[in-house]
């Protein structure tokens, strides 16, 4: 079998780390007790464990790192892997984070970093991409599925490293995800296609192809309506509907407003809602390495699904946590590998911060956040009993999508004689809590 070599090609050393617990966050406070959260922050180390709670995780470090530190508890358990890694591009992609902007006119946008797509050589690339491959083929349960995104700068590389790492034989599909939209390409035919992957790690296999059929074509069904010789005799199912082919279009997220983050290569909810229906079923592990906005963990806790979902950058990191916190009411732990910490600044309850007057209080019902700030926040949660160690979120605000203020009132469990801490993330990233002593003690 023809295998892809290059001067630098190896394995390293799979050197694992520790995890840091951050939070423990519970979407609108769904599944939040106050037993329940004195039970997880007493056994943090369950959270290590796949049968652990919460099942959930949102980790945020080097996912060489993180991936080989799951070896220990999550080797050959993992159901279903979606990856979107970088596409070879050598370009670096801004992530937007204004509200109510004109799309056609990009100049006038708010950005800040997203991340970069830049290499010297094609060889880094690759080094960069082959042990993680081979780490997810370590992680992937005997059943399961890996799906690797990504486009013509490296699709043809990446199917010889997935031939050698799983074997030619494994290859289960080459899915042409179609879309539409403007180019700029005026020398060669417009580029509106990614190329998906899928390769299974054994014979056995997950495949639920009644979960994601679609309706025939109307013409199709008319055909067979009018001529009973139409299709050589052989009648489909025409209300069961069909198993999709293996080139699917999507429209891209600019053109789905409900969904766009602002978070750059953001894939649609459509397209990971087919992948996750066809190759996991309720229950199921299933992981996305490089998780960017959230997408695979948001339709797989959508789904029923468990989720390991994991980004190097804290930009990615916040925009996954802000949509598992919206529609979804299953709860999961964020977590840092060691040398990749959240870092949250601790300020007091009055203060200037960013040229506006920073005052968080306690009314007796909610906590309050003076609508001075509130502008240059993106996000704020609330642990009603700090222990000064993991947060425990219970209730959450997300900034809305249009250009409308973020709520300055949050409803929060009460519970007497404890300390409440209020954390917020800037738009320019900035984290930051403060800690109300509405009780002392």
């Amino acid at each position: 079998m023809p295998t892809l070599t290059w001067a630098s090609k190896s394995l390293p050393d799979f050197t694992p780390a520790s995890f840091v617990t951050d939070s423990v966050v519970f979407p609108h406070g769904v599944g939040y007790s106050l037993d329940r959260r004195l039970k997880l922050a007493s056994d943090t180390t369950n959270l290590l464990k796949p049968a652990g709670q919460p099942e959930n995780r949102l980790i945020m470090g080097d996912n060489l790192v993180v991936m080989a530190s799951l070896l220990p508890a999550y080797e050959g358990k993992i159901n279903l892997i979606y990856a979107d890694p970088p596409f070879f591009t050598n370009r670096a992609y801004p992530a937007r984070v204004g509200r109510g902007e004109d799309s056609r006119r990009p100049r006038e946008w708010q950005l800040a970093e997203g991340y970069a797509d830049r290499w010297s050589s094609l060889e880094p690339y690759l080094d960069f991409l082959y042990p993680r491959l081979v780490l997810m083929h370590r992680l992937l349960a005997p059943t399961g599925t890996l799906y690797l995104h990504l486009d013509w700068h490296a699709n043809a590389y990446a199917r010889l490293l997935l031939d050698e790492i799983f074997g030619p034989e494994r290859m289960l599909n080459e899915i042409i995800w179609c879309y539409h939209g403007p180019s700029p390409i005026r020398s060669a035919f417009n580029r509106k296609h990614d190329t998906i992957l899928a390769y299974t790690k054994s014979s056995e296999y997950t495949i639920n192809v009644d979960a994601v059929r679609q309706p025939y074509d109307p013409s199709t069904v008319k055909t067979f309506a009018s001529s009973p010789k139409a299709g050589f005799g052989k009648v489909p199912d025409l209300e069961r509907g069909k198993v999709p082919e293996d080139w699917w279009y999507f429209p891209v997220v600019a053109r789905l407003h409900t969904e766009r983050t602002g978070y750059p290569t953001q894939k649609p909810e459509a397209l990971l809602e087919r992948i996750i229906l066809a190759s996991s079923n309720p229950g199921d592990v299933v992981a996305d390495f490089f998780c960017g906005s959230g997408t695979t963990p948001v339709v797989s806790a959508r789904l029923r699904r468990r989720f390991i979902a994991n980004d190097i950058t804290f930009r990615a990191v916040h925009t996954a946590r802000a949509r598992l916190v919206q529609p979804v009411d299953q709860h999961h732990a964020a977590q840092a590998s060691t040398g990749e910490p959240f870092s949250v600044q601790t300020i007091p309850q009055r203060m200037d911060i960013q040229h506006a007057q920073l005052n968080i209080h306690w009314d007796g019902q909610a906590v309050c956040m003076d609508p001075e700030i509130l502008p240059a926040v993106d996000y704020w949660e609330v642990d009603p009993a700090w222990d000064g160690k993991i947060f425990h979120s219970a209730a959450q605000v997300v900034r809305p999508r249009k250009n409308q203020p973020i709520a300055s009132v949050l409803l929060s469990p009460v519970f007497p004689s404890v300390r409440t801490c209020v954390r917020w993330v800037t738009v320019d990233g900035q984290s930051y809590q403060t800690i109300i002593e509405r009780y002392p003690v």
